[in-house]
């Protein structure tokens, strides 16, 4: 068995697949018993139960993929996996891992990402202001209070700061386009799979196909490469454990990894509109294999120069939780790992079919279908803390099968031109 599949092994019992029905059904337990109550509300006051159907959702899409794909797929610890191994606890206004805030505006609510240099040394001139001090929340929440929803996202958007107005997103399911000819129908297992993503919701998919039985290439330039390879080294193992590490120049080796798209059974790409275009490598310009699947994975839509990240993305779908004096976040980057399980399900219904389809998946828009859900009363049972996933090997590191991943695509038949 594939280390990553054994998702209900650390001590959660036999989520996913292997619950009876009734036990699925049970909103309110499998809320509090997977870890989301226990990340969602104010640090010092009761967990909040209001968008337990969320659990319920998602764990009936693992079952899905559990069949399909021969898993064992806990959806609970993809959802509260990262905060397990962090050791993060709910925050109200202040997201899980501390790099978003809600922020109350003019009119409403606004979440900000400052997770990036960049980031924060945009700060002065989003308030507009020399002086701005080192802890910059402060001086944009003031800041921010006294403008307009809209004019924030406005601003914040033109100097590429993640940004949300609360509930500016509408739901939305997958998008599929013809791409090319379809194939016969087909599992995960024995495909090649050409993974450009990087952080959390596009590896996320690469992992489960990986633990399906595909090979998984994680593509990185090697002057960029994901940068949760910076970060907390257990979650990038835990995500991109028994990938093969494939680092290239996406300008001056353009011609190998065209060679890879052309080879590859599965593209899963988040990039910026035009980014693989410019350099010939777009779905409509690539030829590629009898039944291929192409995933695209956006914060707020292709056409967007937006970016996201999975906590204001959330809160631009309206997932957030409830308290007596407005919203709070919901989960730890809870639209990182909801796209994640949709996109892989996505995928495994195109799969079915044939394939030869474009899939186009909003991170936003998965929000806003979770926030739609009925929502529950904010009380609840007891929340038990997330418990960690099991303990992963280490993922190769940079380059590590430049070489072996050259092979497999000469052994395809296809060459780079």
């Amino acid at each position: 068995m594939h280390p990553f599949v054994g998702f209900g092994e650390a001590g959660r019992g036999e989520k996913g697949a292997g619950r009876d029905n009734e036990s699925v059904n049970d909103s309110s337990t499998g809320w509090a018993a997977s870890g989301l109550a226990w990340l969602t509300g104010f640090a010092d006051g009761p967990p909040d139960h209001s968008r337990a159907a969320v659990a319920t959702r998602a764990e009936s899409l693992a079952a899905r993929l559990s069949a399909a794909w021969r898993l064992r797929v806990d959806a609970g610890c993809l959802l509260t996996g990262r905060a397990a191994l962090r050791g993060l606890h709910r925050a109200g206004r202040t997201s899980a891992g501390g790099a978003t805030r809600l922020l109350p505006t003019a009119d409403g609510w606004c979440a900000l990402t400052l997770s990036r240099p960049d980031d924060i040394g945009a700060v002065p001139a989003l308030v507009e202001a020399d002086d701005v001090p080192t802890d910059p929340w402060t001086t944009v929440t003031e800041w921010a209070r006294t403008h307009a929803s809209d004019a924030v996202l406005e601003r914040a958007v033109l100097l590429d700061l993640p940004v949300a107005r609360l509930g500016e997103t509408a739901p939305g399911p997958p998008r599929n386009t013809p791409l090319g000819p379809a194939s016969s129908p087909r599992a995960a297992a024995g495909l090649l799979v050409a993974d450009l993503t990087s952080m959390w919701a596009g590896p996320l998919c690469g992992q489960l196909m990986a633990s399906a039985g595909a090979t998984v290439v994680k593509v990185e330039s090697p002057h960029r490469p994901d940068g949760t390879r910076a970060g907390d080294r257990l979650f990038y193992d835990w995500i991109n454990q028994g990938k093969l590490s494939y680092a290239i120049d996406f300008d001056r080796d353009a011609a190998r990894l065209k060679a890879l798209l052309a080879a590859a059974d599965v593209v899963i790409e988040g990039s910026r509109p035009g980014a693989l275009a410019r350099r010939g490598l777009s779905p409509h310009a690539l030829a590629g294999p009898p039944g291929r699947v192409w995933v695209r994975i956006t914060g707020h839509g292709a056409d967007s120069p937006r970016v996201a990240f999975g906590d204001d993305a959330a809160v631009a779908g309206g997932l957030v939780g409830a308290s007596g004096t407005g919203p709070v976040f919901c989960g730890d980057a809870i639209a990182d790992p909801l796209t994640g399980l949709e996109t892989a399900v996505a995928v495994s219904d195109s799969l079915s079919r044939g394939g030869g389809e474009l899939i186009e998946v909003v991170m936003s828009q998965v929000a806003a279908t979770y926030a739609a859900l009925p929502a529950e009363p904010a009380g609840g049972c007891e929340a038990a803390p997330p418990q960690p996933p099991p303990p992963a090997p280490p993922a190769a590191g940079l380059g590590d099968d430049n070489a072996r991943v050259d092979a497999l695509v000469a052994q395809k038949g296809v060459a780079p031109c």
